[in-house]
């Protein structure tokens, strides 16, 4: 069976097709395929060099970090093994040996 993709106003999962369009029952939001195809490319992670980031990837510091709150600086050629993708401003989640758990911005690594 062919998945519909959820609503992006409401996050319904009860959306329809209506010739080219997709209709959520719910909100009455209707958008087309290009649109949900847009949102997704969007909301890809990117490192420094423009290339994707998924989950378990391993990655490379390319700029000394300070650590906020410490006199610990983070610095460029650390690798960070098993990153894990989160929503907002730092978008990875991961534990920098000598460091701990940390969360970095994708535009200051590149994918190993």
């Amino acid at each position: 069976m062919n998945e519909l993709p959820h609503c992006p106003a409401c996050g319904s999962e009860f959306t329809y097709e209506d010739g080219m369009q997709f209709v959520c029952p719910e909100c009455a939001h209707e958008w087309t395929a290009a649109e949900t195809d847009a949102a997704m490319q969007a909301s890809q992670v990117t490192d420094a060099n423009g290339n994707p980031l998924v989950d378990g990837d391993s990655v490379t510091v390319v700029k000394d970090l300070k650590v906020k709150g410490s006199s610990l600086v983070v610095k460029v050629g650390t690798k960070v093994k098993n990153i894990r993708l989160v929503e907002g401003d730092h978008d990875i989640d991961c534990r920098i040996e000598g460091i701990g758990a940390m969360k970095l911005k994708s535009a200051f690594v590149k994918k190993s």
